[in-house]
């Protein structure tokens, strides 16, 4: 039976104010269960990193998240609102914003284009300027085609275009993936930077415990789709999360 580590301090620091509420989720595809009952609760301004190896669930998490795959049970909240039934456009009106795995820009829009295509949903008219204050770069190149830029530039992209939509809950699917160090320490200081500026709440996928680390208010990770250990950052022992990501 798995279990959650959880203490009487992490308990209370569950119980404040709530922007994604998950209880008893269940996600399959077609007969075979994937994600099995999961529970948790990310606050306002909080940032939770969800860590495990390749294939343990956490991109099946994601997408049931922003309902690319629906649930087979269980509840979803944003802000108190229910979105378990909502299609995935109607979950991003509703405050969620979602970075997938490997980016997904479009290659053939420029930067400014690209960002663009997110103001749709929040109804702005033009790119605020705390958008090209968090990502210098992407002004820089607001013209130059989304496909010529580095895999560190497209997540930067990727994540700008997010933001645009004013999200409550901002969802990052192993955003370090394919991304020189350097650039990985920025990712994780405009993260840092977006959660100064905005009531966000922010959840990341990850393999990378540096990264985590420098990001995340609270790591749970998970196995089999379901979760088996959780820790405030101040009292993870990295040595027992990079067992568990190495078994």
């Amino acid at each position: 039976m798995t279990h959650i580590e959880c203490s009487v301090e992490q308990n209370k620091f569950l119980a404040g104010d709530d922007m994604l509420s998950v209880s008893n989720l269940k996600v399959a595809y077609g007969q075979s269960e994937v994600i099995h009952d999961l529970n948790f609760t990310v606050q306002k301004n909080e940032t939770l990193a969800i860590m495990g190896r390749n294939g343990m669930g956490k991109t099946t998490l994601f997408k049931s998240l922003i309902g690319i795959l629906p649930s087979t049970g269980g509840e979803i909240s944003v802000d108190g609102f229910n979105v378990t039934n909502k299609e995935p456009y109607q979950r991003v009106e509703n405050g969620i914003a979602y970075v997938p795995q490997g980016r997904l820009i479009f290659p053939n829009l420029t930067v400014q284009e690209n960002i663009e295509t997110g103001m749709e949903v929040s109804k702005l008219k033009t790119i605020p300027d705390d958008i090209y204050a968090l990502f210098p770069v992407l002004r820089e190149m607001r013209h130059r085609k989304g496909g010529n830029l580095s895999g560190g530039q497209q997540q930067q992209l990727a994540i700008a275009r997010a933001l645009v939509t004013n999200p409550k809950v901002l969802l990052l699917d192993e955003p370090t993936e394919g991304i020189q160090p350097s650039i990985i320490k920025d990712i994780a200081n405009v993260l840092n930077e977006i959660k100064k500026l905005r009531d966000i709440t922010i959840i990341v996928s990850e393999q990378v415990l540096s990264f985590t680390m420098a990001v995340a208010d609270r790591i749970i990770v998970i196995d089999k789709g379901q979760f088996i250990h959780e820790d405030l950052r101040a009292d993870v022992n990295t040595e027992q999360i990079k067992k568990y990501l190495s078994v």
